[in-house]
Formats: C-alpha cells, sequence, structure tokens
C-alpha cells in the first residue's frame, strides 16, 4: 500500500552567492574579464572605474554622475541596511548555510571592511594595445627586461616588407600579395591558382600564369622553401638555395624529388640501389636532408590573437621575491552610488527585480575580490615553495601536490584546484601555468625524491651536450639517469622524450 513518512537528512547546499565565487574562481582572467564586462553592460548598479592614468577631468564628472557631488550638496547618507542589509537578507532569508568546497574562504565577506564608494573593487577588460605597453617596475624604479622586448614579425608581414623592395609593375605585385596572403602559418601555399585567381579585389588580368611567376617571387624573398607546395618542394628549394659545391647535394636533390617516402620507411638498401651509389655517400645525402626545415614558416611570429595574460607578476626586490597582483586583470567596477540612493529612497521590496540586481551587484564586486585575493595567495605560496626554481630553473623544481597548498592555506584542494586551472604566472624566466609548479614525484635510489620535471631537465641536458655523431639512445639515458639515482624506467624516458619534442638517437645521429 502506497504511504507517506518524513525523513529527517542532511546535505551540503550551495548557495547562490557561493556558486557564482565557484564559477568565477575557475574561469581564465580573459574570462573573468569578459563575464565583468557583460555584467557592466548588463546591470545598472554597476559602474566602470577607469585606472589611475585616466583619471583627471573626465573621472571626476564621472564620480560627479555617480552621486559624490549629490552627497557633498547635503543629501543624507543611506544607512547600510536600507541597501545592504535588508536586500542580503531579503535574498538569503530561508537559504541553507555556505557550505561546498569554497565556504571556508567565504566566510570572511561579511567581515571584512566593504564601502562602496572607491573601494578599489574594479573590473576593466584592457586592450591588447595596453598590456603590450604597460610597464611594471620595482621598488627601485628598474623596468622590466619584457618591456623591451620586440615583437617578432609574421610571416605574411615579413614578406610584404620585403616586397616593397622588390621592383615589379602594379599586377605583379597584386599578384604577389594574393600570393602572400593566401601562404599557410608554416610557409606553404595549398590554394590552387584557380581559386585565388578568383580573390575578390585582386583586379583585372590576374591569371593562373602571372600567379605562377609570383609565386616564384615570393619564393626568393626570404627564406628558402616559402611558397613551397609540398614538402618534396619545400626540401628541393633548401637545397637549390645551398652553395653548388656542397658536397653530396645532387644526391640529396635526388632523394627529396623522387624518394622522400622511401627515406621516411627508411628503406636505405632499396635507395641505395636505386641511386647507384655507396653506403658512405646514401648517409652524408641523408644527414644533409635531415638537416632541412620541413617547416620554414615556424620560424617567424604567429598572427593569432591566442595570448596569455599573466594573473600573478614575479619579481625579485632586494633580494626576496615578491608576488603582485597583475595591474591589467584587477577589477574595475563599483556601486553605483547615486542609482543605490535612489533604489533606497524607493517604495521597492527586496524581492523586486532591481533589489535582486543590486544584490548581483554587491556579489560580483566581492566574489571578484575574493577571487584575486584566492588567486594571490595560491601564488605567494607557490613561489615560497619552489624558490629553487627561480634561482636554477626548471632542474631545481620539487614535487609538489595540490593538497600541500591546501593545508599550508587553510582552503580545500578543490578551491586550490580552481584557483591554478588556466591560470598564469609572469616570472623573469618567463610566463608559466600554475600547474607547472606540480610536478609529480620520482623516487630516487636513495630513498628521497625528485620531481618529473627535474628528470626531463636532465635529460634534454644530457641530449644537449652528447655527441652528434654518436647520440645517447633511451637506454643509454636511463642508465645516466640510474648512475645519478634517480630510477626509471626506458619508457618513461621515451615519454618524457616525445613531450619535449625531441626525436630519437637515430634521427639525431649526424654523420
Amino acid at each position: 500500500m502506497p504511504s507517506i513518512a518524513l525523513h529527517a537528512r542532511q546535505h551540503l547546499a550551495l548557495t547562490p552567492r557561493l556558486q557564482q565565487a565557484v564559477r568565477l574562481l575557475q574561469l581564465s582572467s580573459l574570462e573573468f574579464q569578459q563575464e565583468l564586462r557583460e555584467a557592466l553592460d548588463t546591470n545598472p548598479f554597476l559602474e566602470y572605474v577607469p585606472p589611475a592614468s585616466e583619471t583627471g577631468e573626465a573621472a571626476e564628472a564621472a564620480e560627479g554622475a555617480a552621486g559624490i557631488g549629490a552627497a557633498a550638496a547635503g543629501t543624507p547618507e543611506v544607512p547600510a541596511m536600507a541597501t545592504e542589509g535588508a536586500v542580503d537578507g531579503g535574498l538569503e532569508s530561508g537559504m541553507p548555510q555556505d557550505a561546498g568546497p569554497y565556504a571556508e574562504s567565504d566566510a570572511n565577506y561579511s567581515d571584512a571592511p566593504y564601502s562602496d564608494e572607491g573601494s578599489g573593487y574594479t573590473a576593466e577588460l584592457p586592450s591588447p594595445a595596453a598590456l603590450r605597453s604597460t610597464s611594471y617596475r620595482g621598488e627601485d624604479g628598474d623596468s622590466d627586461a619584457s618591456d623591451w622586448v620586440r615583437v617578432p614579425l609574421t610571416l605574411r608581414e615579413q614578406l610584404h616588407e620585403t616586397l616593397r623592395l622588390s621592383p615589379l609593375d602594379d599586377l605583379d605585385r597584386i599578384a604577389t600579395q594574393v600570393v602572400i596572403e593566401a601562404l599557410d602559418d608554416d610557409g606553404y601555399l595549398r590554394q590552387d591558382f584557380a581559386d585565388l585567381a578568383e580573390v575578390d579585389g585582386a583586379g583585372e588580368g590576374l591569371d593562373e600564369d602571372r600567379l605562377r611567376v609570383a609565386l616564384r617571387v615570393v619564393q626568393t624573398l626570404d627564406r628558402p622553401g616559402i611558397g613551397a607546395r609540398s614538402l618534396a618542394e619545400c626540401l628541393s628549394l633548401q637545397l637549390d638555395a645551398m652553395p653548388s659545391g656542397t658536397p653530396h647535394r645532387e644526391l640529396a636533390m635526388q632523394i627529396v624529388s623522387q624518394h622522400l617516402e622511401r627515406l621516411a620507411r627508411r628503406e636505405h638498401g632499396e635507395l641505395q640501389r636505386q641511386l647507384g651509389c655507396d653506403a658512405a655517400s646514401l648517409q652524408a645525402a641523408i644527414a644533409l636532408v635531415r638537416r632541412l626545415d620541413p617547416k620554414p614558416g615556424n620560424h617567424y611570429g604567429r598572427a593569432d590573437g591566442g595570448y596569455v595574460v599573466p594573473d600573478v607578476i614575479v619579481r625579485q626586490v632586494r633580494g626576496k621575491w615578491v608576488v603582485s597582483v597583475n595591474p591589467a586583470i584587477e577589477p574595475r567596477a563599483r556601486i553605483h552610488k547615486l542609482y543605490a540612493e535612489m533604489f533606497a529612497r524607493s517604495d521597492q521590496t527586496s524581492r523586486s527585480p532591481l533589489a535582486q540586481q543590486l544584490q548581483e551587484a554587491r556579489w560580483l564586486i566581492r566574489n571578484a575580490h575574493k577571487r584575486c585575493e584566492t588567486i594571490l595567495r595560491v601564488g605567494e605560496c607557490i613561489v615560497a615553495r619552489q624558490k629553487a626554481f627561480f634561482q636554477y630553473g626548471e632542474i631545481a623544481l620539487r614535487p609538489m601536490l595540490l593538497r600541500d597548498v591546501a593545508d599550508e592555506l587553510g582552503l580545500h584542494e578543490s578551491t586550490v584546484s580552481r584557483a591554478t586551472g588556466n591560470k598564469y604566472m609572469a616570472t623573469p624566466r618567463g610566463i608559466f601555468e600554475f600547474k607547472r609548479f606540480f610536478p609529480r614525484e620520482l623516487e630516487t635510489r636513495t630513498g628521497g625524491t625528485c620531481s618529473a620535471a627535474a628528470v626531463r631537465a636532465l635529460i634534454k641536458e644530457m641530449i644537449d651536450a652528447e655527441d652528434p655523431r654518436d647520440p645517447l639512445s633511451d637506454v643509454i639515458l636511463t642508465q645516466e639517469l640510474e648512475k645519478q639515482g634517480v630510477q626509471v624506467a626506458r619508457r618513461t624516458v621515451t615519454k618524457y622524450r616525445q613531450m619535449m619534442k625531441l626525436p630519437a638517437a637515430e634521427m639525431r645521429r649526424q654523420i
């Protein structure tokens, strides 16, 4: 028979504020800025605050519009309960208490001093030009070396610059420009001439014959191999650019033009029979081919917009490593004071849509500030534990777990995982993802431990110092690591070598 019964049970639940805090924490810096920009566009209670470099008369006018001028004229101060306490209580009444992996840090929201006016809780999405021109200086006023790094030209930019010096007529120059724009990032031309002849804006008289001539011009503008339509043509162009007296160049030309597939399958015996040469000449020609670049376009800068904005910046100031939040991603938004005062004087209830938007604005500002604080704390803990990395490089990375940082900071391990995912750190040694500083632990022969990153660094050092005529195989690398007390399997060495994109010993051999 069906029956009705009551059962008491306990469960954890996240309030909307905690759900937003968790979601903001796991966003990357660009996603976080986009989230704030959307909130500024849709929530009337949020106000954009320009950075200090943009303040002045325009900023004073904006502050006047925000209600600061009205407050100076005698507008009474709005009680906190009228705008914050009543709304908070109205929306959160009846909800379960904060719980979950982010609850330990959320308890500080109500205790921290907070002010709607100029609190520094700001949100801004910087432009790429602003990111490139921003300089970060230490206490002594010394500029960072990265401020003077030259942005490399892309492949197309370099070819267009070189083309300006070529004496071509207008139509040939247009045809050459069309071919340059059709090149892929690796330098290859993979489009048909018939398709290029139909490009909009190319002009009349642009036929396939003229495009073939333009391609020959492109192939002579810069690095040999640019503008090739196949791997064989790319290698042939590079061999053709070598001096005529280069030993075994003609034999290498025959290999890349007629027997490239046999070379890939390592059919050296068949190659020797087809070419009619001795084994020594064949090995010398193969070594010459291996020195060629199959993707010459990769030597140039990339034009894509997949850049990384670091969340924290690490500097060495007076012998100490200092971690600070990147000013470019600090939140630049605050509560619009005039609108908040107008809402407090209205007869709106705490359940009205405007009350919910005001509450959402307060939550967003506090959670954005808490996100920056958590990322900064995790970054400082990482730098303190991996201090040797900044002195000696990747070979000094220590094994570290998320649990170690969580225990030290009093956070949940899942919170640390969210604070390290898609977060980047700008250091004097480069920009690294937070996850890079959590290498796996490996045992040593003496009973100690070392990190997998340190083992990879050792393998790279050994390969860099090897004899090119007698490269170290994975078995020998394993034995050398064993001599240094690091016990790893041969397949592990192979996996680490492939992760670093280093070829096998046979491919590294130079004759």
